[in-house]
């Protein structure tokens, strides 16, 4: 008697096969992953450069100043976080400083921060992506204001 032995039916060179088939698609799949964590991240570090610059802006003595206040604190805050925008575009609306002492008035910031997608390289990915955020800070009520 002989033993019985098996023989595999052919299956020699399917796992490369089968990983040559989903190593793309799984790479595809990172990189989208990647992309999205960056957009996520960006997009609150964003927002917390428009809040850094209300806050800025609104501490300020003159509408000319806070401006200035405003834009500086934006850039300062991106650059500690190590954003890199290729358009960073800041908005502030001064209107609360031709309120006269007494009354209740704000200023408000807006960042709009351009991201580059293009180095995760994934196809069908957009170059770029803008993100904007606003942020309002309240003016000191009985402070002289200019």
């Amino acid at each position: 008697m002989t033993p019985c032995r098996r023989t595999r039916g052919g299956d020699e060179g399917f796992t490369a096969i089968e990983l040559a088939i989903v190593a793309p698609a799984l790479l595809i799949v990172f990189g989208l992953v990647l992309a999205g964590m960056r957009v996520t991240v960006s997009g609150t570090q964003v927002e917390g450069a428009a809040r850094d610059a209300a806050r800025a802006a609104s501490i300020s003595r003159t509408s000319g100043q806070a401006h200035d206040a405003a834009v500086q604190a934006a850039h300062d805050s991106l650059a500690q976080q190590h954003v890199t925008c290729s358009g960073l575009a800041v908005d502030v609306s001064t209107d609360g400083f031709a309120r006269p002492p007494g009354t209740a008035a704000a200023v408000t910031a807006q960042v709009r921060c351009t991201v580059e997608l293009s180095d995760l390289v994934v196809p069908g990915l957009p170059g770029m992506h803008t993100m904007t955020a606003s942020y309002t800070s309240s003016l000191d009520t009985y402070r002289a204001r200019n």
